[in-house]
């Protein structure tokens, strides 16, 4: 497997705890990619523990708000990662800078393998957290992946209706589908050319004045002290123009009715991103003859961000995740 080169130095943009043990590790998928993670572990542990994965959000790494989702878990008893996805941050994969609804589900899958056979976890007690477009990836996970007990989504956003549909679902039609396509196909046709992929962009930068609310949010965690980081494909030149296309005739999320284990949705009232929980967890209990323990959380009064760092006034509800898991990973 890829040897990775992994900073030793802390370098999040949160504070280190001084309650857990963190290390870097690697794992790799079932593709040969190498992964690179973060181990957050409870001091002095006696015996075996349930663990969770962490990942998102979509564009972000591991020393942002996966991280100190990780961290959190550590401190409340739980083994826990947090991973940068295949192709981004300190993980290994090329080219750089592409998604693949098939492969990132993948990287979840191969983040339990790991768990599963620490000498310290519990392999029967195994859960994942996903956050904004990795919330949706970590429900596909979850309708494949039967040693997932417990799923918690946070801000979650479904990157296949996303690149498909357009933001709030404004570019739904197959014309301006076809649109799309035919530019992003001639882009491919000229990157194959030239013999280089080419990055979109993160979040804009300078801010205009008129920028909608959203983008607003997400310059305010990206693009300052708040969340930069220099791995950051949000805070940075984005992902490649080509890379995200599959998820537009990919669609994942088609067997979320079967998902049996435990489901927790977290989402803010006033986030842009709230259709897609709410969406995601009515197609998720139709049908399903497994939906008591399902569960849609609506965060009073809070934004899409604020579910990433707390937004200065501790939006993440930990307590709840915490007893979530701890319900239902025994």
């Amino acid at each position: 497997m890829t040897q990775l080169n992994m900073t030793k130095e802390w370098d999040k943009v949160f504070p280190k705890s001084d309650n857990v043990n963190h290390s870097k590790v690697t794992f790799h998928n079932r593709y040969g990619i190498t992964l690179a993670a973060d181990l957050y572990e409870p001091k002095n542990i006696k015996e075996k523990l349930p663990a969770i994965a962490v990942s998102g959000p979509f564009g972000a790494v591991k020393e942002q708000c996966s991280g100190l989702y990780a961290q959190t878990m550590a401190e409340r008893g739980f083994i826990a990662i947090a991973f940068d996805p295949s192709f981004t941050g300190e993980s290994g994969g090329e080219p750089r800078y592409m998604a693949s609804p098939d492969i990132n589900t993948e990287d979840f899958q191969a983040a339990v393998d790991f768990l599963s056979v620490q000498d310290n976890v519990d392999s029967e007690k195994i859960g994942i957290i996903g956050i904004c477009g990795w919330g949706g990836l970590a429900l596909n996970a979850a309708a494949i992946d039967t040693r997932i007990k417990a799923t918690v989504t946070s801000t979650m956003y479904d990157m296949s209706r996303v690149n498909s549909n357009g933001y709030f679902d404004s570019e739904n039609s197959e014309e301006k589908r076809f649109e799309k396509r035919k530019f992003l196909n001639e882009q491919r046709t000229k990157e194959y050319k030239e013999g280089h992929y080419v990055q979109g962009g993160g979040v804009i930068d300078p801010l205009p004045e008129d920028a909608p609310f959203f983008v607003k949010d997400y310059y305010d965690y990206y693009k300052t002290a708040r969340g930069y980081h220099k791995r950051s494909l949000n805070s940075n030149n984005g992902w490649n123009i080509t890379g995200c296309m599959s998820f537009m005739n990919m669609p994942i999320l088609q067997y979320s009715n079967e998902i049996r284990s435990a489901v927790l949705m977290i989402h803010g009232e006033n986030a842009h991103s709230c259709y897609f929980s709410k969406d995601a967890f009515a197609n998720m209990i139709k049908d399903n003859n497994y939906k008591d323990n399902k569960e849609l959380m609506i965060i009073p009064d809070t934004v899409h961000t604020d579910l990433y760092d707390g937004g200065g006034k501790n939006a993440i509800p930990f307590d709840k995740i915490t007893s979530f898991f701890e319900t239902n990973l025994k």
